[in-house]
C-alpha cells in the first residue's frame, strides 16, 4: 500500500522555482548553499493584560486559529509597580511555526490575508536585521480569514519574523521576493 506524503503548494514552489532563482542569481554552487526559511515567530502583546485575565485567552485563541498551532502566553520578566505588573504575569502570546505549517501559514498570509490590509501598497523593504530576519508588524488582526470580526471584542496587532538561514540583507530579500512577499519596490536593496 502506498502512501503519499502532504507536500504544501508554497514548499514545492521553493523546491522547484525559487532555489533555481537563488543559485543562478547568487552564483550558488549546491542546493544546500541556498538561504531557506527555517521558522516563522508571531508575538502578540496584549493591552490591558493584567487587569483583565480574558484577554490572554482570547488572544491565545485567535493566534491559535490563525495560525493552526497552539500559542503559548508570555510572562513578565520582572516587577513594574507603575503598570501594576508583577514577575511571571501573562502579558501577551507567541507561537512559532516550522516545516509544514509554516509553508501553509506563509502560502495563506500572502495570497490571503496581506490583500485585505487597509490601503496595503506592499510591504517594507527595509525591516531586514542585517542576519537574513525580516519582521514586520500587523495592526489588525481581522486581515485574517480565521477571525470572525463580529465575535471580537478587541482589535489589536501582532508581530511576525521570518527567520531565515541568508547570510545578507540581499539574499534574504531576494528568497522572501521569490517566496511571493509582496515588497513596496521590486528594486534591489544592500
Amino acid at each position: 500500500m502506498a502512501t503519499t506524503t502532504y507536500t504544501p503548494r508554497l514548499l514545492t514552489k521553493y523546491r522547484e522555482q525559487v532555489v533555481p532563482a537563488l543559485m543562478k542569481k547568487f552564483g550558488y554552487k549546491t542546493v544546500m548553499q541556498c538561504p531557506r526559511l527555517v521558522k516563522i515567530c508571531l508575538n502578540q502583546g496584549v493591552k490591558g493584560s493584567v487587569s483583565d485575565k480574558k484577554m490572554i485567552d482570547d488572544a491565545v485563541n485567535e493566534m491559535s486559529a490563525v495560525t493552526g498551532q497552539k500559542a503559548i502566553p508570555t510572562m513578565s520578566k520582572k516587577d513594574i509597580s507603575n503598570f501594576k505588573l508583577r514577575k511571571n504575569m501573562p502579558i501577551g502570546c507567541r507561537v512559532t511555526l516550522r516545516n509544514v505549517k509554516m509553508f501553509e501559514f506563509m502560502d495563506r498570509f500572502v495570497s490571503v490575508s496581506l490583500p485585505r490590509v487597509r490601503d496595503f501598497k506592499g510591504i517594507n523593504e527595509k525591516s531586514f536585521d542585517g542576519r537574513g530576519n525580516y519582521t514586520m508588524g500587523i495592526t489588525e488582526q481581522i486581515i485574517y480569514p480565521e477571525i470572525n470580526i463580529d465575535k471580537l471584542p478587541r482589535i489589536s496587532g501582532m508581530d511576525i519574523t521570518f527567520v531565515t538561514t541568508a547570510k545578507t540583507n540581499e539574499e534574504a530579500f531576494e528568497l522572501l521576493k521569490e517566496l511571493g512577499m509582496p515588497f513596496k519596490s521590486m528594486e534591489k536593496t544592500g
